[in-house]
């Protein structure tokens, strides 16, 4: 049998033959706690139960299931040799009747990848967590199942778990005669099925609305998070903007909300943001924030709890056929994220955040070699587990919100109504989206979906103004321009905007209009007379998906004038465009660094500034020719330090500047800063040095020497939490030490021993961008290594170790041509590897083009 990498075809040959009834599935999870016995896994018994019927009776198919053991299969009443039958991944099913009973009674492992059923220790009291996380098809590590998104059905679950612990699924469940048993749930896909374990902190609320036509909708609400974390947990917060987005989606939706319960799990070692399970919504557990924060980490979590609530219309009650149409659901919970947490939360600044870093996330995506349509072509599993990228999430977003201004928001709400009351329950392609849209909007939604959804690659809009002899304009056009592999020029809905100098010296916007760009050129009449102006913004308000150019007088203002720009999304957009032309080779990384040090203080929203603050680091680590990255490198710090001192008094300015600071500090004045703010003898007035700062602290001093080991030992021991550990693992990798890299290496490379969350730690402190001839000998090592990863891990942890490893801090033709080489004799590799392998190749050479053009600058 082919093992674990369902494709597409076999999904479809399995839906055509098969429909499933049920599932009756019961976990015995008492195994969790205690010693474990044996070299193999630590196992917990699965047995499940599936009915489901066949159209072709007499055919064969086959069940999945990823476990360490099977003891006994029945399939109708007969007993099959789990050693026939079972060859670690599958089942093989023959002779099929009509209706049909499966039996499955399994050991399955627990995971410490985060994938399947995951077993978590806290070190700081030992108690045992579990939770199960399976998309897009880890529920067969967990049970056996026919795992693919349209072969949905209800379930039911029952769990056996150690004394004292309480369990959550997806339905109500109540514990009698010690098994918790769990309500049916509606019919959904197996990768939203969830299980959560253990001696959790439990926190409960509850929402209630009053319909218009009188009926009463209560929805039990839950929060929870280890006991370790409980003293920071602000779950009055959490259930305020849950409660928000809850009256919001149903303003918006008129469909109640479908699956009873709305638990919300906050876990450890979580390798996603979060995820959608119905009626039990599972986060990463750093949402709950151990120390002062900005507002922007509020507005991001705000922004997930909304994302994952818009999932469960679009994604869980309608669920896309196949991962072709993994927007239908990613694109619109990420728009809907923005869209409510403006329209329903204190965060009404969202789309300045969605401009600035979501689309940053799908600009750097959509121009890798690996981009793709929206809606894209996912031949097997390791496709799909690769397109949760920039292009479904975040560019998918930013087309529907030029969706939105194409056919309008009633038309566009309307056809999200119809589409969840067409097709609840069941599962649906890009063509039944596309028909309720041109339903209610009248509009052809064929030829925008081929535009938008079917074409990769991001255009480029630039103005041209042409100004008359008496200084008025004479015509301004916006020119569109496409890369040569991805040609396509799209319709685009804009507001260009003309802004100027007043006589206080602000610059702001006296004039603009809203048109449509079409083709190669596309001439602006409305604009035609107006006074020459000194900025020209073309997608001004943020309505389309492109890269903003600036035409020279325009990029010349910026350079003088961008701190006086009062608009604060238009500050945004234009540091957006400024940075696209940085990673794009048209502006020296040097005059970004300038750019940001200059005005980057007068930044009034603070996650703009946050960004603003990771593209500089960027650009001095990356885009900087390589004789001038020292100096880049003390020039950001010393600015750094100095908008530390500037900045007002306990605001979040000085917090981001902190570890702004703390992330850039490359000279002895900056680490005894450093040093002086842990130990108290400096200290910034209304600067809070608390835990997570100090670890802040500790890591750019481990690196460059300054803290040894002894010192990382004790501040874990004024820390030991699973927190801390993390920290000071990352701390320990950071040390510029031969004997600390060749440790890490066999620990992440060689070894499986560390827990997902250990690994990503590891590689984190591993790779420093001021220890690049340190790592330097691993650039070989690392592509004698991933193929075999690759096969011997998980693809979470494969994932993790080829994106993390890659040498991009050997930025060099060598390691541009070695990387070539492995590409040219692996082209028998899997495919997703090669993907993985071509992204760090085109960020590799991007770097390169930018490091020329800030050599050329100097000249």
């Amino acid at each position: 049998m082919p093992g674990e990498n369902l494709t597409r075809d076999e999904a479809r040959e399995r839906a055509a033959l098969l429909s499933v009834d049920g599932y009756e599935v019961s976990l015995d999870l008492r195994s969790a706690v205690g010693e474990h016995s044996g070299d193999g896994p630590r196992t917990f018994r699965s047995v499940t139960t599936v009915r489901f019927r066949c159209a072709e009776p007499g055919a064969s198919s086959f069940a999945d299931l990823i476990a360490p053991a099977v003891t006994a299969v029945s399939l109708n009443g007969r007993d099959l040799d789990p050693g026939q039958v079972f060859d670690g991944s599958r089942i093989l099913l023959e002779d099929l009747a009509a209706d049909n009973e499966l039996v499955v009674d399994a050991q399955c492992a627990y995971s410490r990848t985060g994938e399947g059923m995951h077993r978590f220790v806290d070190p700081e009291d030992g108690e045992v967590y579990l939770y199960t996380q399976y998309e897009p098809a880890d529920a067969r590590r967990v049970y056996a199942n026919f795992e693919q998104p349209d072969l949905k059905a209800p379930y039911r679950f029952e769990v056996r778990a150690p004394e004292g612990w309480t369990v959550w699924s997806n339905g109500a469940g109540e514990l009698a005669d010690g098994v918790w048993r769990f309500a049916e749930t509606k019919p959904i896909s197996t990768y939203i099925t969830c299980v959560v374990a253990g001696p959790y902190h439990y926190v409960t609320d509850r929402y209630e609305r009053v319909f218009e036509d009188g009926t009463r909708l209560e929805i039990p609400l839950g929060a929870m998070c280890r006991k370790g974390l409980a003293p920071h947990f602000d779950a009055d917060d959490v259930f305020l903007v849950t409660k928000q987005g809850l009256d919001f989606f149903h303003d918006h939706f008129d469909y109640p909300y479908p699956f009873g319960k709305y638990d919300q799990a906050f876990v450890p070692e979580y390798n996603l943001g979060a995820m959608e399970n119905p009626g039990m919504v599972t986060f990463r557990e750093e949402f709950i924030f151990r120390g002062k924060v900005t507002r922007a980490s509020y507005e991001g979590r705000a922004n997930v709890i909304l994302h994952e609530m818009a999932h469960m219309w679009f994604g869980d009650l309608v669920t896309m056929e196949w991962w072709d149409d993994l927007w239908l659901k990613e694109s619109f919970a990420d728009f809907m994220g923005a869209f409510s947490l403006v329209g329903a939360t204190r965060f009404t600044d969202g789309w300045i955040t969605f401009a600035n870093r979501r689309k940053a996330w799908a600009y750097r995506a959509d121009q890798l070699p690996s981009t793709h349509p929206i809606t894209a072509d996912i031949r097997d599993l390791q496709d799909a587990k690769l397109n949760f990228d920039g292009i479904t999430y975040a560019k998918g977003a930013s087309v529907l919100k030029q969706l939105v201004a194409y056919v309008g928001q009633d038309a566009f709400l309307e056809g999200a109504r119809r589409y969840f009351k067409r097709h609840a329950y069941g599962n649906t392609r890009l063509g039944d989206l596309l028909s309720v849209l041109e339903e209610t909007s009248g509009r052809d939604m064929a030829a925008w979906s081929r535009a938008w959804l079917e074409t990769a690659g991001v255009n480029s809009l630039t103005p041209q103004v042409l100004l008359g002899e008496d200084g008025t304009v004479d015509e301004l056009a916006v020119v569109q321009e496409a890369a040569e592999s991805h040609p396509e020029l799209r319709p685009h809905r804009v507001v260009v905007g003309l802004y100027r100098r007043t006589d206080s010296g602000i610059l702001e916007r006296y004039a603009q209009a809203e048109t449509d760009v079409e083709g190669p050129r596309t001439v602006v009449a409305e604009l035609a007379g107006v006074d020459a102006p000194e900025l020209v913004l073309v997608n001004d308000e943020d309505l389309t998906y492109c890269k903003t150019r600036f035409d020279a007088t325009s990029l010349a203002t910026l350079r003088e004038a961008l701190g006086d720009l009062t608009d604060p999304l238009a500050r945004a957009l234009c540091w957006s465009a400024l940075w696209n032309m940085t990673r794009d080779a048209l502006l020296p990384a040097r005059d970004f660094i300038e750019l940001v040090l200059r005005f980057a203080g007068r930044e009034t929203d603070i996650g703009v500034l946050q960004m603003l603050h990771a593209w500089a680091e960027s650009a001095a680590v990356h885009y900087t020719a390589p004789e001038r990255r020292e100096q880049a490198g003390l020039r950001l710090a010393e600015g750094a330090a100095e908008q530390l001192r500037a900045a007002g008094e306990g605001s979040e300015q000085q917090l981001a500047w902190a570890r702004f600071h703390a992330h850039v500090a490359a000279a002895p004045a900056d680490f005894e800063l450093l040093g002086s703010l842990l130990d108290g003898t400096v200290t910034l007035p209304g600067l809070e040095v608390d835990q997570e700062l100090r670890w802040a602290f500790l890591e750019p001093l481990a690196a460059h020497g300054v803290a040894d080991e002894k010192r990382l030992d004790e501040e874990l021991a004024r820390d030991d939490t699973a927190s801390g550990r993390r920290h000071h693992v990352r701390c320990l990798a950071a040390r510029p030490s031969e004997a600390v890299k060749a440790q890490c290496w066999a620990q992440v490379v060689e070894s499986d021993a560390l827990s997902n969350a250990l690994v990503e730690a590891t590689i984190a402190g591993f790779a420093q961008s001021s220890q690049r001839e340190l790592i330097a000998p691993y650039a070989e090592k690392y592509f004698g290594a991933i193929e075999r990863v690759w096969t011997e891990r998980s693809i979470q942890i494969g994932m993790d170790v080829v994106r993390g490893l890659f040498p991009s801090y050997q930025d060099s033709q060598s390691t541009l041509d070695a990387t070539d080489a492995w590409l040219a004799s692996h082209e028998d590799a899997a495919p997703a590897l090669r993907r993985l392998v071509l992204e760090a190749r085109d960020d590799l050479a991007r770097a390169l083009r930018g490091q020329a053009c800030d050599a050329a600058s100097a000249m």
